[in-house]
């Protein structure tokens, strides 16, 4: 499978769909512009940015500068065409790759993977996230601030858990837009390299992988996506 300009595009969509339903959820100011989606929280969340456009306006620049020059907490600017320097605004940037998947038949999960259906569910992936990932800027945890309740009411958000020995071992969040976008999938560290993220990814396929799925990966994550069909798209700036 070769990965395609729509690709990177679906990733982008993906990306702006899940900034857009944290945003109504926490409560957070939500800014469009032709050129990029902001999300403005509070000192513990701060300041998150999509890009929307390889080139964005003179005046969506202007903007977005003049947001991370007055930010609180935090920033992250998520440039997936890797297409703007923003070291003049005091960031950096770190590469990470963005990946697709075409839909494809995979055996069943190893270890149990649920969907998260209840309050009780979702503080048990909120906290195996804000752990596991980690979520330094939301440490320590305060239940419902990184995942609040009312993300359970939104169709197009799912969240889901793989438990091992009977424990919560791993988690992830899903956006469904025109694809799925897979965020956050991690496990805690006491059960690393026990297959724990295979099943996981098998589970959420196998609910989720009618339509084309996109992500962003960690290097370390990389090799376990391309054995489950994840192919590169390009190479994603972050800066923070």
């Amino acid at each position: 499978m070769t990965a395609t300009t729509a690709d990177l595009d679906l990733s982008v969509r993906n990306a702006a769909a899940l900034w857009t339903a944290l945003a109504d959820a926490r409560g957070h100011t939500l800014l469009h512009r032709p050129g990029f989606l902001a999300v403005i929280g509070d000192h513990r969340a701060g300041l998150r940015i999509l890009l929307r456009d390889p080139d964005p306006a003179p005046d969506d620049r202007a903007a977005l500068a003049d947001l991370v020059r007055r930010r609180t907490g935090p920033v992250t600017v998520e440039d997936q065409y890797a297409s703007v320097d923003l070291t003049d605004l005091g960031l950096s940037p770190r590469s990470m790759p963005v990946m697709v998947r075409r839909p494809a038949a995979l055996p069943d999960p190893s270890l149990p993977v649920t969907p998260v259906e209840r309050p009780d569910q979702l503080d048990t992936a909120e906290d195996v996230v804000v752990r596991g990932f980690p979520l330094d800027h939301f440490r320590p945890r305060r239940p419902g601030e990184a995942f609040p309740a009312a993300l359970l009411a939104r169709p197009e958000v799912r969240f889901f858990l793989v438990h091992r020995d009977g424990a919560p071992a791993g988690a992830c969040l899903t956006v469904r837009e025109e694809g799925v976008g897979l965020y956050w999938m991690t496990s805690l560290p006491e059960h690393r390299s026990r297959g724990v993220g295979r099943a996981l990814l098998r589970g959420v396929l196998g609910r989720l992988g009618d339509v084309p799925m996109t992500l962003t990966a960690a290097r370390a994550g990389r090799p376990l996506y391309a054995s489950l069909g994840f192919v590169p798209v390009t190479d994603a700036t972050w800066w923070g």
